[in-house]
């Protein structure tokens, strides 16, 4: 699973895997209902706080490092708490993820990213990085 980095209005990060769909410009990540502290999520906390936001996947291979690779996903990310596109995103991630099928995730909040930047980068030698609106950068 892909972390999702948040961040406090105090500058503090927070890092923690999440399960994730995309749909258009947007990544979606829905609270699910395994074990918590029970007090609110601190990722939950920190986009209060901090809307902006960044994701990495990545693929990793022990033996073959020009199978390397990673994409990182930044943006403002926005909390759900109903709706058309809170329920839409979480059918995306009942699709993809069988785990969330016997779930009752439609109370639970979604959190959508905005995706503002596109960042990526191959031990093939491909990569490099892109706006929202498909403008290119340099790789990092």
């Amino acid at each position: 699973m892909p972390p999702l980095a948040t961040v406090d209005g105090a500058g503090i990060p927070n890092v923690g895997p999440v399960c994730f769909a995309v749909a258009g410009d947007s990544l979606y990540v829905t609270i699910d209902r395994k074990p918590k502290s029970g007090k609110p999520l601190k990722r939950l906390r920190n986009i209060v706080e901090n809307p902006h936001v960044a994701l990495t996947a990545d693929l990793y291979d022990d033996d073959d490092w020009s199978r390397l690779h990673w994409v990182m996903v930044r943006g403002r990310a926005e909390i759900l708490e109903g709706g058309v596109e809170h329920d839409d995103a979480q059918r995306l991630l009942r699709a993809k993820y069988p785990q969330y099928r016997a779930m009752d995730l439609a109370p639970l909040p979604v959190i959508a990213i905005r995706i503002e930047r596109v960042t990526s980068w191959s031990g093939a030698g491909v990569g490099g990085a892109c706006d929202a609106t498909g403008g290119s950068g340099a790789p990092r």
